[in-house]
């Protein structure tokens, strides 16, 4: 499966009680269809699956390939700390109709390069569905190297990669490495604020987190760029670079708190989530900073 534009990671919306808000779900989901998206990624880390339990991800696996139904690639994490957990995670989302799959390297135990290998050639035998690596060292504490990335292409293990590494060097290389072997991987860059530079790079599309709160954007974004506007990417870029200032005026909260905070709290502001409710145990955004999270959204013309 070669995977190529705008493929936001969905934001998972809850209750003020914690359960899945399938409403608010479907409601952001059919937003972004609405708005051209290409694709879906569900339970990476916008979607909360280091928060969720087993029957959580399958809730949202399976919301996710019904209000799709076929009109884009529903991508699951089946992201876990061992290989064999990832496996079962991997064989349910595959059951559920996830048309592709994304792993990470192991975590907790870190084995080294041959290990991390190993990991994605396991899954891959135990999994029909095409096989996405989340390239995610801040939280996995291992960076995939694109020579391996590129070998796991040729040899069919690997379908493509989701670079949230924050590594523009490393992933230029994995460009180069991957077109001098014939592009065997479909890569996507995770970045909000220099999609126009991947893109500038080469990469096949991106996965923003910030597309939740904008689709429109990043899809006329990729329009300019399939056309060959650089103009239209760079001033596109620049706006919903301003855009992504919802997770930077956040106060007294950080990390994933502040970031998939804000974009929950974006999204309850623009009416498409009832609530923006955080998993345990983090806090949910209130008060000054709701108020910020509008300013930001008024002064680029998204909130009235």
């Amino acid at each position: 499966m070669s995977l190529r534009g705008v493929v936001p990671p969905v934001v998972t919306p809850l209750l003020p009680t914690g359960e899945f808000d399938r409403e608010s779900f479907d409601r952001n989901v059919n937003r972004m269809l609405d708005a051209g998206v290409h694709g879906l990624f569900v339970m990476g880390s916008s979607g909360e699956v280091a928060y969720s339990t087993d029957r959580r991800r399958d809730e949202v696996t399976r919301a996710a390939v019904e209000v799709a139904a076929g009109r884009v690639p529903v991508l699951v994490g089946a992201i876990d700390m061992q290989t064999a957990r990832v496996v079962e995670q991997a064989q349910r989302a595959q059951d559920l109709g996830a048309d592709a799959i994304v792993i990470t390297a192991p975590f907790y135990g870190l084995g080294g390069p041959e290990q991390v290998e190993r990991h994605f050639r396991v899954v891959a035998e135990a999994v029909d569905a095409p096989l996405y690596a989340y390239d995610l060292p801040v939280s996995v504490h291992t960076k995939l190297q694109p020579e391996m990335l590129v070998r796991l292409g040729v040899d069919g293990v690997l379908a493509g990669v989701k670079d949230s590494s924050g590594d523009d060097v490393s992933f230029r290389r994995l460009v180069l490495a991957n077109r001098d072997a014939g592009s065997p991987l479909s890569l996507l860059t995770g970045h909000e604020v220099v999609v126009d530079g991947a893109y500038l790079s080469g990469a096949d599309g991106a996965v923003p987190g910030l597309g939740n709160v904008d689709p429109h954007g990043f899809v006329r974004q990729w329009e300019a760029y399939r056309a060959g506007d650089w103009a239209a990417v760079q001033a596109e870029q620049d706006r919903l670079s301003r855009l992504m200032d919802i997770t930077s005026v956040v106060k007294g909260v950080s990390g994933f708190g502040a970031g998939v905070g804000a974009f929950k709290t974006a999204l309850q502001l623009l009416g498409v989530f009832t609530s923006n409710q955080m998993p345990e145990p983090v806090p949910s955004l209130t008060g000054a900073n709701v108020e910020a999270i509008a300013n930001v959204l008024r002064a680029e013309g998204l909130l009235d």
